[in-house]
């Protein structure tokens, strides 16, 4: 498959999207059909083929839009005046908040579930999502302001360290229905270790 196939945004573009998203989450990639994804969207099986030429595509241009959306990235890096502790504790709160999102968790379970049949998926959320943010990480901590406190020989690892620490327990326990609302406090919590341990490896000796 050519994930990489160049998808035309017309009139009802962000309807297709909208109703598609709908059936993936609700059936998973395997379980949603094409007829079901015209009928949530409101549009002709033919409406929705001269958008994308097979539901993986669809699929994917789903995966993209949304992780775009929702994760709010570029518009975090883009944030001027905060000192690098405080960049560091916005970037692990959003990201914990992106993970323990109903669409993170349920984009993860699909992609895991169907990346073994349809590696572009898993290929797919990869990029958009942790990727993504590694390559945005990594990129502030090569700033001039994050190297004037941080001594980090290996951006891209710290990237990942960084972003691991914001992987606890309790997003395994979202993911199995162990837990279904995170308190705030118990998210900020988790930020504010996160941060102090990778400072604690990272700052600068005085």
């Amino acid at each position: 498959m050519n994930a990489e196939l160049q998808i035309k945004k017309g009139r009802k573009y962000d309807q297709v999207i909208a109703g598609a998203r709908a059936v993936f989450m609700r059936e998973g990639f395997e379980g949603a059909s094409v007829d079901e994804i015209a009928r949530d969207a409101g549009v002709s099986k033919a409406t929705l083929y001269s958008y994308f030429p097979d539901k993986q595509h669809l699929f994917l241009e789903v995966l993209k839009t949304e992780c775009a959306a929702q994760s709010e990235v570029d518009v975090l890096f883009e944030q001027k005046g905060l000192s690098v502790e405080e960049k560091l504790a916005v970037i692990c709160k959003k990201l914990i908040t992106f993970l323990l999102s109903d669409f993170g968790q349920d984009m993860f379970r699909v992609c895991v579930a169907e990346s073994k049949r349809f590696p572009d998926l898993g290929t797919a959320f990869y990029a958009s999502g942790p990727k993504h943010w590694g390559e945005k990480i990594s990129s502030f901590l090569c700033s001039d302001k994050a190297r004037a406190v941080l001594d980090v020989e290996d951006p891209d690892l710290a990237a990942d360290q960084l972003a691991q620490l914001c992987r606890t327990d309790l997003m395994l326990k979202v993911m199995f229905g162990i837990e279904q609302d995170p308190k705030e406090e118990e998210i900020d919590r988790i930020v504010d270790e996160a941060v102090r341990t990778f400072l604690a490896r990272y700052v600068r000796a005085a």
